[in-house]
């Protein structure tokens, strides 16, 4: 595995027993990559400045659609609009079913489009298979 699927993964979520969920998850498949959280749009919008500044980017992006601030297809957009973000694989995880949602993401650019299980045995299954997929098998451009 190449340093940069080394880099972090960000996971924009405000819900704290989600954030809580996915790093127990990540951390029981000792996924080696550190999780960053951004707990609303606006923080997450703000990343994109000190991304473009010179700070390391993440490897992959987990987006939650229902954040506080700034909603999540907005933070899509503008993630998928910028030069510094647009190449990063972008998983929308989030509750949302909605077909205009699923067909909302995908027109701005989402990579992946995750609906969130509840029980944490298939949860756990999702972040090996986000994982293997898009930190070991996907390549990325250099």
């Amino acid at each position: 595995m190449s340093g940069k699927h080394l880099g972090p993964i960000l996971l924009i979520e405000d819900n704290p027993l989600d954030v809580d969920l996915t790093q127990r998850a990540f951390g029981k498949s000792r996924l080696a990559n550190p999780v960053e959280v951004a707990r609303d749009g606006a923080e997450a919008i703000a990343l994109l400045d000190r991304w473009e500044a010179g700070e390391k980017a993440p490897v992959v992006i987990l987006l939650d659609l229902k954040l506080p601030k700034i909603g999540g297809l907005e933070v899509l957009r503008q993630y998928k609009t910028r030069e510094v973000s647009k190449k990063i694989p972008l998983v929308v995880l989030t509750t949302s079913e909605e077909d205009r949602d699923i067909h909302r993401a995908y027109d701005l650019g989402a990579n992946s489009y995750i609906v969130k299980p509840v029980a944490f045995e298939k949860f756990l299954e999702v972040t090996r298979q986000i994982e293997i997929y898009w930190l070991v098998l996907n390549r990325p451009p250099e």
